[in-house]
């Protein structure tokens, strides 16, 4: 009893300046950005590992133009880049697959993240520290939050810390939630906002739109999955394996997919039945499938980008209508309890393993096909603790908030033809508009609901995106401001990890300026991601190692439109 309550007091007493809720890569460079502006910082995550996503297996990193996000971003690409050079030398295939740091095995991730905090010793990490989205779980006072309340996993106790600025960086909101700050779940449709493919889109991948698009708005999210790490080197495999929890009735329209042809992509307006008859004869006499753009093998499930030492980093393949994302089931995790989160999160598991042993072991799929999902497994040298599974669940999309600014796709299409530039901007980013599905297999349809790609131009993203506009001293780096398909470009690790930058900085400078998080000086902000080497306004054939790299980009910013203002 004794013991209990000193734990309790303890967690009452400890205050920082910067508490941020969400080991993930834009909590990680909130944290790193604020301690090297002098500030203490605690970085709190409910798991026992920091890292999110690219310590759990996306190890292809999403950006379209690179160079377009710099700063910590590229700080880690670089040092990913130094640790394969320096333990296998500059012109080993190690260095060659790591594509210049961009592409990198999970454990890599974690190492490099570890080795950036650690080299900062104003922050302390705790890890197994759950946050429940309760108003109960904060303390405010006049707008502000004075305290908010964990509890640590390993001994069930409550916890309490107090801050000067919070930062919510985790991919639910849960923090934002409890402050009160309104948040959006579901997709907005197109008369809205006017976005393009906004509400509900059936697509072809890399084609046009079909039958049942209607472009309305509705409640759902878009799937979510894990991100295997999978490989082929026989010294370093684990075989797939049967879940418990196993049900054959989920996986069987894959073998019709396999023997026909079936796929989502635009090719697949040009097959004739009677093509798909003959691939179905050619397949079942042992071949393989000769429908064009038709994945064969393990890439039918899963689509995969190459990493070092053999490895794959293996996401949901977009031209399939099976594939470890698991549409639907997933909707009431931004808002839900961690209990159910859990649960889900162990479902999707078993579903994903269940999928993987079906395409490799059952009687019922071609053997042609699953002799070579055979050659396939997890990684053993990953996730060790976890039966060489990854650990947290790719949660691509959960609360979003509504902040000081909106981001909707009209800001990523095309924005110098009507820009040029945010004037509060604190990074550029690059890739396309990009959801995955909203729904399951349905009949006669061409694609699953709300799978889309559509393609933007470089863009800025603005201050306000992160800034809520009631609470003082909150911060939202992950959890940002914007419709469905906005945010679908922003939700990018290297995006994250930029936001994270900014709101690092933001929060310093709000500490020294005994200011609100929404009262912030823009040009100061701006100077000092400049001097941390951000890119505010991407300008091809420049970067900021450039001598003249500050210079060009204040005089960007000071031609900046009064549009996003």
């Amino acid at each position: 009893m004794l013991l209990s309550l000193l734990l309790i007091i303890a967690g009452c007493e400890k205050s920082y300046d910067v508490v941020v809720v969400g080991g993930t890569p834009g909590g990680i460079m909130t944290a790193i950005s604020a301690s090297r502006m002098g500030e203490s910082v605690l970085l709190l995550e409910r798991t026992e590992h920091i890292g999110g996503l690219p310590a759990n297996g996306l190890g292809a990193t999403d950006i379209a133009t690179r160079g377009a996000t710099t700063g910590l971003f590229l700080e880690f690409v670089q040092r990913v880049y130094n640790y394969y050079a320096s333990i296998y030398g500059p012109g080993s295939q190690q260095v060659a697959d790591c594509s210049d740091g961009y592409h990198f095995e999970p454990h890599v991730a974690s190492l490099v993240f570890d080795e950036m905090i650690s080299e900062c010793p104003g922050i302390t990490v705790k890890t197994m520290r759950q946050f429940d989205c309760k108003p109960s779980n904060l303390k405010m006072a006049d707008g502000r939050i004075e305290e908010i309340k964990v509890i640590n996993r390993n001994t069930h106790f409550p916890e309490r810390y107090k801050g000067l600025v919070f930062v919510d960086a985790t991919y639910e909101g849960d923090l934002g939630a409890a402050a009160g700050v309104p948040f959006r779940i579901g997709r907005e449709g197109i008369d809205e906002f006017h976005e393009p493919i906004a509400g509900k889109v059936y697509k072809y991948w890399r084609g046009p739109v079909g039958l049942g698009t209607t472009y309305e708005g509705d409640g759902t999210i878009q799937a979510y999955n894990y991100r295997l790490c999978l490989t082929q080197d026989t010294t370093n495999m684990v075989p797939f394996r049967k879940p418990e929890n196993y049900d054959r009735n989920e996986y069987v329209s894959l073998i019709d997919d396999i023997l026909y042809g079936y796929h989502t992509g635009v090719k697949s307006l040009d097959i004739s039945p009677q093509q798909r008859e003959e691939n179905r004869e050619r397949i079942l006499a042992g071949g393989r499938t000769m429908i064009p753009d038709d994945p064969w093998g393990v890439r039918k499930i899963t689509n995969m980008v190459k990493l070092p030492n053999g490895k794959n980093d293996a996401n949901n393949q977009h031209m399939a209508f099976i594939s470890t994302d698991l549409p639907e089931e997933n909707q009431q995790w931004p808002t839900a309890s961690w209990q159910w989160r859990d649960n889900f999160a162990q479902r999707l598991k078993d579903y994903t393993e269940g999928l993987f042993w079906f395409a490799a072991n059952d009687e019922e799929v071609p053997e042609s096909f699953r002799k070579e999902v055979q050659t396939w497994g997890y990684a053993a040298d990953e996730y060790t603790d976890n039966d060489n599974f990854p650990r947290q669940v790719y949660v691509r999309e959960g609360r979003r908030f509504e902040g000081m600014y909106f981001f909707t796709a009209n800001d990523a299409e095309e924005p110098y033809e009507r820009g040029p530039v945010h004037r509060d901007a604190v990074t550029a980013s690059h890739y396309a508009l990009d959801s995955h599905a909203h729904h399951k297999r349905e009949q006669g349809r061409i694609h699953l609901d709300g799978f889309l790609s559509y393609p933007t131009e470089v863009y800025n993203v603005p201050y306000g995106v992160i800034v809520p506009k009631d609470v003082a001293n909150l911060l939202l780096p992950v959890p940002v401001s914007g419709s469905h398909i906005g945010f679908s470009t922003l939700r990018m690790e290297p995006c994250w990890m930029a936001l994270g930058q900014a709101a690092g900085t933001a929060a310093a400078l709000a500490i020294k300026d005994s200011t609100s998080v929404q009262d912030v000086s823009i040009p100061q902000l701006q100077d000092e991601l400049l001097r941390q080497g951000a890119t505010l306004v991407y300008m091809p054939g420049h970067s900021p190692s450039d001598d003249d790299f500050i210079a060009l980009q204040k005089e960007a910013l000071s031609k900046a439109s009064e549009y996003g203002n």
